[in-house]
């Protein structure tokens, strides 16, 4: 919406700073904000809810704290950084655990997995399924690695800002042959069908289909060597919190139950925000961590878009929805990991039904969470804090989530409580459910998806909405729907992208 400036309350002319306006408190804003302090801006963060997070929001329920969303920490540095800049140590503030196993991977014969760091525990383990394949995973993870080179520390931190951008690694990407996808490229090097599935499911942690979904992103495997898969004590709302603690200590303000209606613009340029309260908020610079579909197809209705249209939007693929149920217990399962992945009896005909087919299948694959598996004050004393995540169909289907969501978790209760978690339906102490309509109506997302943008070859770099917006000067992006992509590693380097594309602030004072 085109505004004159004299409509626009609390003008920045005339102020010492630069002011900056970050549109939602999840990870991405919220490493937006510590940056552009630390670049001298005047940061206001305006937030939807009643507490930041965004997907990584902490939900408290009689005595137990749920954390809402991104529960793995790979790629620690990206926070220690962030810590810097604020000028402390993300170690003083900051338990970060490694843990062992990463995952624990459950077939549905009932068979485990434990993945690791430990090549040779790895290697051991592969040799009980497939012998031949303990080569097949060694080549795997050295390609992965050459992946991880490329794909994470050369490009995740570059602005795709023009197509020559995107052309100049059309070489190196073709020599990694991202234009395989990463159940493709596993299976090229591994033969057993179950070890197929321990390397491949990881894009679907990230909103990727791994049938679909380009090759590149293989170099999670290595990325989760190289620097470990972490949890922190308090939960993922401690890392949160603690940013919080910094970005306020530089001086930002943070305002809650503040919806954002529209972004202002004038002559081509973003000039601030409309709350749904009618406020109006003057900014330099604008910074959306809201997903790029609501943030040009709601919040700019009404300006004249070149390429992120309606149509555009409207032909675009997204990731799956999810379906969280959060629960507390009466009693401890102490043989329970800390992250738990139940694989269902169907792999790529179950990930086909939630992708392709937009269809809630009667069976299903599970994430469970058990962060009292580390830390138990995130539970009253002898309970348990869980999660069990589904990938389900995003609203493009026709699941009626209003009355298919308990009847599901109902599903889910029953065949955990039948395997890993037995009596567990009589030990239920608090209960809760998020399903895609959570995530639309909450947290703004288009479709109810989980993660924004599904990373395909051609929605990915350039083809993904950019940092710094094609279609408003002064806007820029951060989140999972941009560069680079969705996962905790991925949404704060689009923060770091910033640092190239934002002028300097005393270009505006």
């Amino acid at each position: 919406m085109t505004v004159a400036a004299s409509q626009v309350s609390g003008s920045v002319q005339g102020r010492d700073k630069a002011h900056a306006v970050v549109i939602g408190s999840g990870f991405g804003g919220l490493a937006a904000a510590v940056r552009l302090a630390a670049r001298g801006f005047r940061v206001t963060i305006v937030e939807k809810l009643d507490a930041p997070g965004g997907r990584a929001y902490v939900h408290q329920r009689d005595g137990f704290s749920f954390d809402a969303g991104p529960t793995i920490i790979t790629a620690p540095f990206l926070l220690e950084e962030l810590w810097q800049l604020g000028g402390r140590r993300f170690a003083d503030d900051i338990d970060l655990r490694l843990m062992d196993p990463f995952y624990r991977i459950r077939f549905d014969d009932g068979r485990v997995f434990d993945y690791s760091g430990d090549a040779e525990k790895v290697k051991a383990q592969i040799a009980q399924y497939s012998p031949a394949d303990v080569v097949g995973y060694d080549r795997f993870m050295a390609m992965s690695e050459k992946v991880f080179k490329v794909g994470f520390e050369d490009l995740a931190h570059v602005p795709f800002t023009n197509l020559t951008d995107m052309l100049r690694i059309v070489p190196d990407m073709a020599l990694l042959q991202s234009y395989r996808t990463v159940y493709g490229l596993v299976s090229s090097y591994i033969k057993d069908p179950f070890i197929r599935q321990v390397l491949s499911f990881h894009p679907l942690l990230i909103g990727g289909n791994p049938f679909t979904v380009t090759s590149i992103y293989v170099l999670i495997s290595f990325l989760e060597r190289k620097w470990g898969v972490h949890s922190a004590m308090g939960g993922t709302g401690a890392i949160v919190n603690g940013l919080v603690k910094l970005i306020e200590g530089q001086g930002t303000e943070i305002r809650y139950n503040a919806e954002v209606e529209r972004i202002l613009t004038q002559n081509g340029k973003a000039t601030g925000v409309r709350l749904a309260s009618g406020e109006e908020i003057a900014a330099d610079v604008v910074i959306s961590d809201v997903d790029p579909a609501t943030t040009y197809g709601r919040m700019l209705a009404e300006y004249p878009r070149k390429r992120w249209t309606d149509r555009k939007i409207e032909h675009s693929q997204f990731s799956n929805g999810l379906f969280v149920w959060y629960f507390g217990t009466k009693r401890q399962y102490p043989d329970v990991k800390h992250h738990t992945i139940l694989l269902g009896p169907r792999y790529q005909g179950l990930i086909q039904d939630i992708f392709k087919h937009k269809k809630l299948a009667e069976d299903f694959s599970l994430y469970l969470y058990r962060p009292t598996a580390t830390d138990p004050s995130l539970a009253p004393a002898g309970c348990d804090t869980f999660y069990a995540l589904a990938p389900v169909p995003h609203l493009g289907g026709e699941t009626d989530w209003a009355t298919q969501a308990e009847p599901y978790r109902a599903r889910v209760a029953k065949y955990l409580s039948d395997t890993i978690l037995p009596g567990l339906e009589d030990q239920i102490a608090t209960s809760l459910v998020t399903t895609p309509l959570d995530f639309k109506h909450r947290l703004n997302s288009h479709l109810g998806a989980g993660f924004s943008l599904e990373p395909l070859l051609m929605q990915s770099a350039w083809f993904r909405p950019h940092n710094q917006s094609e279609e408003v000067k002064h806007l820029y992006l951060v989140g999972a729907g941009t560069h680079p992509g969705a996962g905790v590693p991925g949404v704060i380097s689009s923060a770091r992208v910033l640092d190239r594309v934002v002028p300097d602030a005393s270009t505006f004072v």
